[in-house]
Formats: structure tokens, sequence, C-alpha cells
């Protein structure tokens, strides 16, 4: 059995959806983010950087991981599923899965504090992060012009993807002309355990179609949660 530490945005439903996919028993434990509750001491003994998600593998000496990249990669290994054994197919999941981590993440992370969440709007910034997360979409669809997923099979680097490209439309990037990835978003939306793992937990509000007054409620929500958590940092 697992525990999984989560909330609902896109990291935490990466590890929901893989768990979802690999059909491994988990408990969720849902954590407050407005609460700071991933801060509390108990929190930090599973994951020192105080973020979600987080996992314990309780069949395994209840060993704990941390860092949702990281997460998906143990998962697989762990089961033999959702990435090659081979060195090359394991490389170029491995490649796709860090192309998330270390651009789409961070890209569509910062364009959702300025775009969203920031109370002055900062033009320069909103385009340079938008402008950004637009390019590594236009990577994506070229990816996927020739190709169903990202590497090879359906693997852990889809499901790390989709769940933040899925979100375009909160951090302001459209993905017209881009037919490709566009499929490849529908394809996964209609799996069940992808639409298993979205509920686990859910959202409280539909980051890909809210109304205004609803993103207006949200960001307000989310900027006092970011301003909490850097006061209490300082």
């Amino acid at each position: 059995m697992i525990d999984l530490y989560s909330a609902p945005t896109p990291n935490g439903h990466k590890v929901s959806i893989a768990l979802e996919e690999l059909a491994l028993p988990y408990t969720l434990h849902t954590l407050d983010l407005h609460q700071n509750q991933q801060k509390e001491d108990w929190f930090l003994a599973i994951n020192p950087n105080g973020r979600i998600p987080a996992i314990v593998d309780r069949a395994e000496d209840n060993f704990a991981v941390f860092e949702s990249g990281a997460i998906l990669v143990y998962l697989a290994e762990k089961t033999g599923q959702l990435m090659p054994l081979d060195a090359k197919g394991r490389s170029q999941v491995m490649q796709w899965l860090m192309f998330q981590m270390g651009g789409i993440g961070p890209m569509m992370g910062q364009a959702n504090v300025f775009y969203r969440y920031f109370p002055e709007k900062i033009q320069p910034a909103i385009d340079r992060y938008q402008g950004e997360s637009r390019r590594l979409f236009r990577v994506l669809d070229g990816r996927l012009r020739d190709h169903e997923f990202l590497a090879g099979d359906y693997s852990i680097a889809d499901i790390a993807n989709w769940a933040w490209v899925r979100t375009h439309k909160w951090s302001g990037v459209s993905i017209e002309e881009l037919p490709h990835l566009k499929r490849w978003i529908d394809a996964i939306r209609a799996r069940p355990a992808v639409e298993k793992g979205l509920q686990m937990p859910p959202s409280p509000r539909d980051l890909t179609s809210a109304s205004d007054e609803e993103a207006a409620r949200f960001s307000a929500a989310a900027r006092t949660m970011l301003e909490t958590g850097q006061s209490r940092n300082n």
C-alpha cells in the first residue's frame, strides 16, 4: 500500500494518474495548501522541501519519495510499466520527463504567477513566460506530428507533460494551430485511469474552462496563499 500526500495541482495529479494507470493500491491524504499543511513538521519529515506530492511506500519499509518526477520514475521501475526496460527506450522517456520538469512546469508555473496571481500586471514578465510556454508547446507538437506518444508507447513522460499542458488556458497560452498537441491532449483525457486520477483529489475549480468570475476568486485565494507562504519563509 502506498500513502499519497497531494493536492489538486498538475504535479499532484501526475502521481495520482500514474497510480491509477498502474492499478497500485494507495491511500490519498489531501493537504490543505492554504493552511500551509505542507510546511508542518510531520510532512517535512517525509519531504524536507515542504511541497506536494510525496509518497510513502509502506511495502518498502515506509520508503518516502518526493519530487513528482522522481515519484513517477520510482513507480514505473517498481512495476516495470510505463517506461521501457531497455537503455534507449528508458532514455527517451527520461528525456521527455526532464523536458516537463525543467521546461513545461517551471514556465507554465511562472506564467500562472504573473498572469493570474501577481497583484500587479507586469506585462514583460507575462509575455516572457507565456511566450516560452508556447515555444515548448510547439516542440511537443512537432514531436507528436510523427509519434502517437512522446516516447514510443504511452509512458510517464506523457502523464507528466499532459497534467500541465491540459491547463494551458489557465496560463493564458493558446494551442491554436497545434493540431498534434490537441490530438494528444484529447486522447489522454479519454483514458479512464486519467479521469479517475484527476479526481484524486478533485480541483475546486476546473482550470481548463473556468469563468472569469471563478478565475478571479481562485486567483485571489492563490495570491493569499503565496503571500502567506512568503511571509512564513522570511
